[in-house]
């Protein structure tokens, strides 16, 4: 496992968390590269005021995002959230200096949460930063798309299962669930707004995903980064998935002849695990909103990692009843199963809390 520096440290409270980081993960084995060497993980530290994205050469490479400043006033995430798009980061680390030469640190995670971590105890605290950046290092990306445009001519306007998500894509918009996607082009210039769709093939980030199953072997699921409440068209907003590669690490999509596709969500390879191995799911629903009482991943894995899908996939396996199964990923939201998409919304209605805990 690689990890880098981009970026000096530019205050002694920086340093010292440089230092103190370096040393406890070099202790847990991991090794340090240069950055262009392609590492898994790169902690690139910034100015908060002019702050620069690491420009990435593979999708593999994360990025901890490294800045200091002043405790946020009022709402954290409005604050710090545009540090960690503008950085093009999976993850910021904001430290905030404290008395004798340390600071303490807001973590801020593209789900729209963050943590605290304050700790007197220098070990500790940089354990437990290490216990936050460590699922970014050690995770693998499952993101790469392969198009056949062998689509049926008769699915290429969509069926009644693609009627159904549309459905309730529009009912958990309502809710507020499934909102639009992210104005990341009112955040970043035009020049790293290209660099993020040339690298990711995306032209914003959006939250949730709903998928269907079509038959035993393939699934329909909602486009990444679309607005959920307005699914129209097949392979731009719905696209069927019908298989995946683990030798190419690809998920693998049939598209209508006609149609530039989009990608499929993220979470496609968590659905695949999720359909191939329980043929009474017939749909799956992934909202950012929590339930109570349910099991939760015990990591916090980056979105559309094998790690989480496979994490996801056997709490779902653990579950009384896989076909109608309601699991928590931390820090995240929910995956719920159900034999179709009607029978989730009834599940769900009037019991799903907006804000999902930090913990």
């Amino acid at each position: 496992m690689t990890f880098a520096f981009s970026g000096a440290p530019r205050t002694a409270v920086q340093a010292w968390f440089a230092e103190g980081l370096e040393r406890v993960m070099r202790q847990r084995g991991l090794q340090r590269i240069a950055p262009d060497q392609s590492p898994r993980l790169v902690l690139h530290f910034v100015d908060r005021d002019t702050p620069r994205p690491f420009r990435r050469k593979a999708k593999a490479v994360f990025v901890a995002s490294i800045a200091e400043g002043p405790a946020p006033q009022g709402e954290v995430l409005p604050a710090l959230y545009p540090l960690l798009v503008r950085t093009l980061g999976n993850m910021a680390v904001y430290l905030v200096p404290e008395d004798g030469g340390r600071a303490c640190a807001f973590v801020v995670t593209l789900e729209q949460g963050y943590f605290l971590i304050d700790d007197p105890d220098g070990d500790r605290f940089f354990a437990r930063v290490f216990e936050r950046l460590y699922p970014l290092a050690s995770a693998r990306l499952v993101i790469n798309n392969e198009f056949h445009a062998d689509l049926e001519p008769e699915l290429w306007e969509g069926d009644s299962l693609t009627a159904q998500l549309a459905e309730a894509g529009r009912c958990l918009d309502e809710l507020h669930l499934l909102p639009a996607a992210f104005p990341i082009e009112e955040i970043l210039s035009p020049r790293d707004l290209a660099h993020v769709k040339r690298l990711f093939g995306i032209g914003g980030l959006s939250y949730g995903n709903l998928s269907a199953r079509k038959d035993r072997t393939r699934f329909w699921m909602t486009a990444s980064g679309v607005n959920k409440g307005n699914l129209r068209t097949v392979g731009r907003d719905l696209l069927l998935v019908k298989g995946y590669d683990p030798g190419r690490n690809a998920i693998l999509l049939s598209v209508p002849p006609h149609v530039e596709p989009r990608r499929v969500s993220v979470d496609a390879i968590e659905h695949w695990m999720i359909y191939t191995a329980h043929p009474g799911v017939g749909a799956i629903i992934h909202v950012h909103a929590w339930m109570e009482g349910v099991r939760a991943t015990q990591v916090q894995y980056p979105c559309g990692t094998y790690e989480l899908a496979r994490a996801v996939a056997e709490l779902v396996a653990e579950s009384p009843d896989p076909a109608r199964a309601v699991v928590g990923l931390r820090n995240h939201g929910l995956t719920i199963t159900g034999p179709d998409i009607p029978d989730i919304l009834e599940r769900i209605r009037g019991r799903l809390q907006t804000r999902v805990p930090m913990s």
